[in-house]
């Protein structure tokens, strides 16, 4: 009696440890690219915290890949806050942002809210706050 006792004491902590795993913890936040120069490679999205962003990798991070110039990549439970997503078309899938001579970029990138600015993204121009609802959104290159 004592083993079957255990036993079922066992079974339900691991049924409710289950449950508890695959329960949502957040939102999602869906980000959409359309306009790939080209199906080369894959897409590198990243989702950043002020803490993370340019320093390193992302709290969530994702390939994709690229199918007629286009993406769709779901982040799944955000929990709520304050984020910023980058993006990469790493053409030749090694994982980083390619460089030329002059310190251009040499792959095509993007950021949430799409700011349009010379220099290093700065989170303050892709920042966006979740809170309980679901997000879409659309990232230029």
């Amino acid at each position: 009696m004592k083993t079957l006792t255990t036993l079922l004491f066992a079974l339900f902590l691991t049924v409710n440890f289950t449950n508890a795993q695959s329960e949502n913890n957040g939102n999602t936040i869906t980000v959409t690219i359309k306009n790939i120069t080209n199906n080369n490679g894959k897409v590198i999205l990243s989702l950043h915290t002020k803490e993370t962003f340019m320093r390193k990798q992302g709290i969530k991070n994702v390939k994709s890949e690229i199918v007629d110039g286009k993406v769709t990549v779901t982040f799944e439970n955000v929990a709520p806050g304050t984020y910023a997503i980058m993006a990469l078309h790493d053409e030749n899938e090694n994982n980083t942002m390619d460089f030329d001579d002059r310190g251009m970029p040499k792959e095509s990138y993007g950021m949430s809210n799409n700011p349009m600015s010379y220099g290093p993204p700065q989170f303050t121009e892709g920042k966006f706050d979740i809170a309980s609802n679901p997000i879409e959104m659309e990232i230029k290159f």
